[in-house]
């Protein structure tokens, strides 16, 4: 039985706590992760094979965790699971000091809160389209709790030593996993209209199995991979160019605060476009903006290309759960997710194994193979426009 202030709580504010501890593991992987495991002698092309290895897993799972959810009574049961799977494996890191263990330990503790992710954003947009509420301010605390430990964990480290950085991540992964118990129950009642109701939408995934359905999704797949890079050596590439932890932590940061704000602002101003519009500029941006970090800029110029994260990535990853939404059934809410998520992650693991392989002797010039790649995700978004116009952006 949940404490009474609990209870209190609307199931918005509920699920907005969980958000925020959902990534704050993240944010500190991100910041320190890669100079962590230098320091313990592994290689670039390894950490490349490090981060890629959760995501291959989470690849093979996905759609299987998304079905198991929407056949449960409710999603919540699923994502409590994944997430405290998580804090008991995360325990493992402490006993390992070498390549091996350390793929094994990270690949398991990640592959189940990575699972239940596209779990927790297609109940929580279930949920907000039903009560009227807005799903991007919710997610954007996720970033919240992100960002506030990519701007922390740098200090820290600086404070306590690199041999920090592995309690902090499971005292995180911990705190998140409790927050998961405060959950709300996300499924309507089945006496409710719900949009669906409203709406019909194909009640079968296999439905929207269609071109122009599936292009944005794996054009915006291929931009967010090249994001990958970003988060696995970006902090690497910045301590090579002299750039120091204190102020690589924040630069990291400035991107999830860009992020923040485009979600709590894009209920605003979403109607006027259409989803696959949104997505299309945020591939044409991320071209750009790693064309520019190809030329590995000083740091003011940095500040402006880490700011451009609300459009190369927010913009489009928003833009993406919209359009499901609005296509899909709810009975296929977390499969259709899931779906995307495994697209997702087939393309970042194939972007960072090349990546890492790359960036042994092409270092910062790898951005400028990421930025051909989000040209790439781009060309696919535009040929489904061409395949079908949006009706009305109401339905994007």
């Amino acid at each position: 039985m949940a404490p009474p202030i609990v209870d209190r709580m609307s199931a918005e504010l509920r699920t907005t706590i969980f958000y925020i501890s959902f990534f704050m593991g993240g944010g500190a992987a991100v910041t320190f992760l890669p100079i962590w495991l230098t320091e313990k002698g592994i290689t670039p092309d390894q950490i490349g094979i490090i981060n890629a290895l959760p995501i291959f897993l989470i690849l093979a799972s996905n759609l299987l965790v998304g079905r198991v959810a929407d056949r449960a009574s409710d999603w919540r049961q699923v994502i409590v699971i994944g997430v405290w799977l998580a804090a008991v494996i995360a325990f493992g890191l402490l006993f390992v000091n070498e390549f091996w263990g350390i793929m094994l330990v990270w690949a398991l503790c990640a592959l189940p809160a990575g699972a239940v992710g596209p779990v927790i954003d297609a109940a929580t947009m279930r949920m907000t389209r039903r009560n009227g509420t807005d799903f991007g301010a919710i997610r954007a605390w996720g970033t919240v709790g992100y960002l506030v430990f990519n701007a922390v964990t740098g200090f820290l480290v600086i404070w306590f030593g690199s041999d920090f950085f592995v309690p902090l991540f499971i005292g995180l992964c911990v705190i998140r996993a409790a927050a998961a118990l405060i959950l709300p129950r996300f499924r309507a009642p089945p006496t409710e209209l719900t949009l669906t109701a409203v709406q019909p939408s194909p009640a079968r995934l296999s439905e929207v199995f269609k071109p122009w359905f599936l292009l944005p999704l794996i054009g915006f797949s291929m931009v967010f991979a090249t994001h990958y890079l970003l988060n696995a050596f970006t902090a690497l590439v910045w301590k090579e160019q002299g750039i120091s932890a204190d102020i690589i932590g924040p630069l990291i940061a400035l991107a999830g605060f860009s992020e923040a704000l485009m979600m709590f602002a894009f209920r605003r101003f979403s109607h006027r476009f259409s989803a696959r519009n949104m997505i299309l500029v945020s591939a044409i941006c991320s071209a750009l903006r790693w064309i520019a970090m190809g030329f590995s800029p000083t740091v003011p110029v940095l500040i402006f290309l880490q700011l451009t994260h609300s459009v190369t990535y927010a913009l489009g990853f928003l833009g993406c759960i919209h359009f499901i939404t609005n296509w899909t059934h709810e009975n296929v809410a977390a499969e259709a997710q899931s779906l995307f998520t495994m697209v997702q992650q087939g393309m970042a693991v194939v972007a960072l194994i090349v990546f890492g392989w790359l960036f042994t002797f092409m270092g910062a010039h790898t951005f400028f193979v990421a930025a051909g790649f989000a040209a790439l995700g781009a060309f696919c978004i535009w040929l489904s426009l061409q395949l079908q116009q949006p009706k009305a952006v109401a339905m994007e």
